[in-house]
């Protein structure tokens, strides 16, 4: 009996070291905020939609982002990487089954007297002989301590992990197309604004020149506003360039080439601003294609280190093999010329020099920092919520106070060049009165700018509207329901473990 627990014993070593172990969870309660603390907009949608972009009411915006969900080189690239990952999975799951090949062989060999042929009448004879042979191999190394699923798990992490990827190119895809469109419109705005501003500059330039031309007004004054001028036509050219290389921009996010390329809308006056919520920080994590992505390549660096440790156990191989072997072609396959072989063999390392053991280190040491990444990753995700929240926010409060300075600032504006035309105050109070207008307005564009962008920006740090599937999750933490357990059929001989109770 006592012999007998003893043997019971080793056998639920070996078997529990096939069994696979549960991934390292990575975060601490501390880390999950039980809510945003950003400001958020009442009574708005809770996540995105898979189509946010819509939400700023743009028809050729929906245009441009759906030809660059098509045609982006770098989203093909990350396709290739998943067709990559898929061909590797593939690779790792045929060594869950045996190997097997056919060999066929025909042969004709002639002998002379001097290797046993016969002589008749002094002349020597030759034989001829023909030789056929088929047989069959297979080899199957069986997969008693999980290496080969260890294998098969890291690679269909590896695959998740790269689909995960290719959402996070797609999501940053997107959002760097909608921010350039919205980066050109706000670049014509400024040079419709400058070219505006320089007309302004030109009709005081000439009420300068009738005013010089008849002595009320010095040449100074004349020079002064020939400045103006000059100063915003310098404006132009920086400008113009910059519209055209965001232009260039755009079509390299389409997949096109930069000559010919062009979008419609001159300004930001068409474009919404639309509300989104940011619902609970808990949920976030299941809707952040790059935290799914950290959390696999966490999964597959835990699939790792169970197979280096399964690696210090036996391989075990079966091999058999049979065929037929006939000088005649027509008795191959005869009961009396078939043959047949089976055995088996194992393989133990018994020195290595350190080898194995230095590989479950490296394992153990890549789930380590892993375990870190998917952390920092999480951690940045809230950051970038809270970071878009509070932009959202403090760019709508400034838009609106600006939209006030500028309204004030055009009255002030035109006043000032009726009471210059008139001879009521002086060219300095016009050329302040335009820069204070000129100025607000440059200002209300660009918060404008930033204020739809860190709508981008939010659509974006909340995932876009994608979701992680409840099956792909191994971080428990990350959801309201925990992901199931490994099934028992996993491994074979995972069952067998509660013997060791």
């Amino acid at each position: 009996m006592a012999s007998f627990r003893s043997a019971l014993a080793v056998v639920c070593v070996f078997v529990t070291a096939g069994c696979q172990s549960t991934v390292p969870q990575a975060l601490q309660p501390a880390d999950m905020p039980k809510s945003f603390i950003g400001p958020i907009t009442v009574g708005a949608d809770v996540w995105p939609k898979a189509d946010w972009w819509q939400s700023f009411s743009s028809t050729e915006l929906d245009g441009l982002i759906t030809s660059a969900q098509k045609n982006n080189l770098d989203l093909a690239v990350a396709v290739a990487s998943v067709l990559q990952a898929e061909a590797q999975s593939n690779v790792e799951r045929s060594a869950l089954f045996p190997d097997l090949d056919v060999t066929g062989s025909a042969t004709r060999t002639r002998t002379g007297i001097g290797a046993g042929g016969v002589s008749v009448l002094g002349v020597p004879k030759s034989v001829t002989e023909n030789n056929f042979s088929l047989t069959a191999n297979a080899t199957y190394a069986v997969d008693i301590w999980g290496l080969a699923q260890d294998n098969l798990r890291a690679a269909d992490e590896a695959l998740k992990s790269s689909r995960f990827a290719q959402e996070t190119v797609a999501l940053t895809i997107t959002a760097d197309v909608a921010n350039t469109y919205l980066d050109i419109l706000a670049l014509r705005q400024e040079i419709a604004l400058t070219e505006k501003n320089i007309e302004a500059a030109d009709r005081i330039l000439k009420i300068t020149q009738a005013k010089v031309t008849n002595g009320v007004s010095s040449n100074l004054d004349l020079a002064q506003q020939q400045a103006i001028v000059a100063q915003q036509e310098a404006l132009l050219p920086p400008l113009r360039e910059q519209e055209r290389e965001a232009r260039f921009a755009l079509a390299i996010l389409l997949g096109l080439t930069p000559e010919g390329f062009d979008v419609t809308a001159q300004n930001l006056d068409g474009v919404a601003i639309p509300a989104v919520a940011p619902g609970m920080p808990s949920a976030l994590l299941e809707r952040r294609p790059d935290v799914a992505e950290a959390e696999a390549n966490l999964a597959s660096a835990h699939a790792d280190v169970d197979a280096a440790r399964a690696a210090f156990f036996p391989a075990i191989s079966l091999t058999g093999s049979g065929g037929s072997a006939s000088t005649m072609i027509g008795t191959l396959f005869q009961a009396s010329t078939m043959e047949w072989s089976i055995g088996a063999s194992v393989l133990q390392t018994v020195f290595d020099g350190g080898r194995l053991m230095g590989e479950s280190d490296v394992a153990k040491a890549e789930q380590l920092g892993l375990v870190s990444t998917y952390r920092k990753t999480v951690l940045t995700a809230f950051s970038n919520v809270e970071t878009s929240l509070g932009q959202v926010s403090n760019f709508g409060t400034e838009q609106e106070a600006l939209e006030r300075e500028v309204k004030a600032s055009a009255e002030a504006f035109r006043l000032s060049e009726l009471q210059y035309r008139e001879g009521i105050i002086e060219l300095l109070v016009v050329l302040q009165a335009q820069q204070t207008l000129f100025t607000a307005q440059n200002q209300l564009i660009q918060v404008r700018l930033s204020r739809l962008q860190s709508d981008v920006n939010l659509y974006m740090s909340l995932g876009g509207g994608w979701s992680e599937k409840p099956e792909e999750r191994t971080q428990t933490q990350t959801s309201a329901t925990p992901p199931e357990p490994p099934k028992p059929e996993a491994h074979q001989w995972c069952v067998l473990s509660a013997l060791c109770l």
